[in-house]
């Protein structure tokens, strides 16, 4: 890789495209090479079969992460009514198969509707979720059975787009828009759509388009970020300040405010609902923090040591 003898990337976000066939953990490999530098992670895993965004952070930025990881999250996927799998989607294997030519459109629509608001979910089996310190994937794979706790989840949008009949007519494909808090599984919503109707679901197509406020309309794929880097330009969407002010509310301090929080010391509170990002007078993001006892204390200090 021309390039290579320029120091590693400044911190910041990346937002990527992530494609089809391979884990969010094979992205930061990616990332880590076209950056130059080992500290990489992500906000927020998808599953192999699942495409776009991804929210990469590098240097200091892995920091900013904590705070990507809890937002809303949007998705375009695909329901297969008529066939259940053991991993609730497409890269499992076929467990159950029944028709579901008679399902029709409103049941479908009405059992979704059902769906919207505050609701406990049991995610899948075949999930990263440990259990005693085990993945609750690597258990089922090992041929365990697994039994999830559910968990409460808000599902704040719901809408149906084309529902049409496939194999024949024998099962029918519905696609979905949700946008949904974090911790919330879509092939579980396909799983539990395809229950509710009697002839078993699992999903076949997923594309997350949103997590908070980054798009796929800022995303890049990873080629491109490795055409970046062969022309020496920088790879990161987002520089540090501007991924900050895009990931949380801000506050703006003088340059001896700015200084006792680098320390780690307090300030005096703002009244601003945190956390939040504090930037000192060159617009550099100083450190993240939150308020209590009337003072501004700092989560993370993110200004150079």
């Amino acid at each position: 890789m021309s390039g290579d003898s320029a120091g590693p990337e400044p911190g910041g976000l990346i937002i990527v495209d992530k494609p089809a066939g391979m884990t969010s953990h094979d992205v930061v490999a990616r990332v880590r090479r076209a950056a130059r530098t080992r500290r990489v992670g992500h906000g927020g895993t998808l599953d192999p079969m699942a495409t776009g965004v991804l929210v990469v952070g590098v240097q200091r930025a892995t920091r900013l992460l904590t705070y990507v990881i809890g937002t809303d999250k949007t998705y375009l996927g695909t329901i297969r009514l008529g066939q259940t799998t053991v991993t609730d989607d497409a890269e499992g294997e076929v467990v159950s198969e029944a028709s579901a030519a008679h399902v029709g459109d409103d049941a479908i629509r009405r059992t979704l509707a059902g769906f919207v608001g505050e609701i406990d979910q049991v995610p899948s089996s075949v999930s990263a979720i440990k259990i005693k310190g085990v993945r609750s994937y690597t258990r089922v794979r090992g041929g365990e059975e697994v039994e999830l706790a559910a968990r409460r989840i808000t599902i704040s949008r719901l809408e149906v787009g084309e529902i049409r009949p496939v194999d024949g007519g024998a099962r029918r494909d519905v696609d979905i828009e949700v946008t949904c808090s974090s911790g919330t599984y879509i092939r579980a919503i396909a799983r539990d759509l395809g229950a509710a109707l009697g002839v078993g679901g699992h999903l076949v197509a997923l594309r997350r388009t949103a997590v908070g406020g980054f798009t796929l309309t800022e995303a890049v794929g990873l080629d491109e970020l490795f055409a970046r880097a062969e022309r020496g330009e920088p790879v990161v969407t987002l520089g540090l300040a501007a991924a900050a002010r895009r990931c949380l509310p801000g506050r703006d301090v003088d340059t001896d405010d700015a200084t006792v929080l680098s320390h780690g010391g307090l300030l005096p509170a703002a009244g601003i609902a945190g956390p939040y990002a504090v930037f000192g007078p060159g617009g550099e993001v100083v450190a993240i923090v939150s308020e209590r006892g009337g003072r501004a204390r700092p989560e993370v200090v993110l200004a150079p040591a």
